[in-house]
């Protein structure tokens, strides 16, 4: 019989989209918006720890830049992905994007996001606000409610704009769900938009990690990327190589 985890209750606040909660449940702290929704998962010892295959496919996406020096989040939720990425890639500039004033406020509270002096956090509407951020080398589209997928993802307008905020070179990566036949969600628009020239990193937790260049001229450099994921193993303290290998061309 499995033991039902025993979870303690950090910290509960409730605005007008509804409730956000924080759990601790062992050696890790719980996101949850609505009912019992997780959003994200924080290991306590190490915040910049990434806990799901989809984090980790992300960062497998802001790899295929060779040498990133700024990153757009949109949609911060405990900030484990950024935390990462202010960790492990050569960064100078980060700005966040996020709907909820309390979740930045939780993530550093509860959840170890550091307040580091490269890291600037917008409250509001990421479909309002794209058009007044920097672009940047790398735009992490992860934009979720307790209802699933923010209109975000499947809005051409936005998805076009997100494209175009790419510096030369730059890199987008979407956490897109996936559908019963393991396509992203939008299949159809994601090949309309960007001529399919973008490659797709299934993972188990049911998303497709969408990786799409900054323009047609550029392509995925599958050894480059293989090899900047070998040399940074030992400090992640896992490999990248099994989600790698999944990597296929658009769908």
């Amino acid at each position: 019989m499995v033991a039902q985890r025993q979870e303690r209750l950090l910290a509960r606040v409730e605005d007008a989209f509804g409730v956000i909660s924080v759990y601790e449940v062992d050696d890790y702290r719980f996101l949850e918006f609505g009912d019992a929704i997780e959003q994200s998962c924080v290991f306590t010892a190490d915040p910049s720890w990434l806990e799901y295959d989809y984090t980790r496919a992300m960062l497998v996406g802001a790899l295929c830049h060779e040498q990133p020096e700024s990153a757009l989040f949109l949609g911060l939720g405990a900030g484990t992905l950024t935390q990462a990425c202010m960790k492990f890639l050569p960064l100078e500039d980060i700005e966040a994007i996020e709907l909820r004033p309390d979740v930045p406020r939780l993530a550093m509270e509860y959840l170890g996001l550091d307040d580091d002096p490269r890291l600037y956090v917008r409250i509001g509407d990421a479909v309002q606000l794209l058009p007044t951020a920097e672009t940047t080398d790398l735009l992490f589209v992860d934009l979720y409610t307790d209802h699933g997928p923010g209109v975000g993802h499947l809005a051409w307008n936005f998805l076009e704009g997100c494209q175009q905020r790419l510096n030369p070179g730059g890199w987008l990566v979407i956490n897109q769900w996936a559908t019963d036949e393991g396509k992203p969600l939008g299949a159809a628009l994601l090949r309309g938009l960007y001529h399919r020239h973008y490659w797709e990193l299934p993972v188990k937790e049911g998303n497709v990690i969408v990786l799409v260049p900054a323009d047609l001229e550029q392509t995925l450099d599958m050894a480059g990327l293989r090899a900047r994921a070998e040399a940074l193993a030992p400090r992640l303290g896992y490999s990248l190589e099994g989600l790698i290998k999944e990597i296929r061309p658009a769908s």
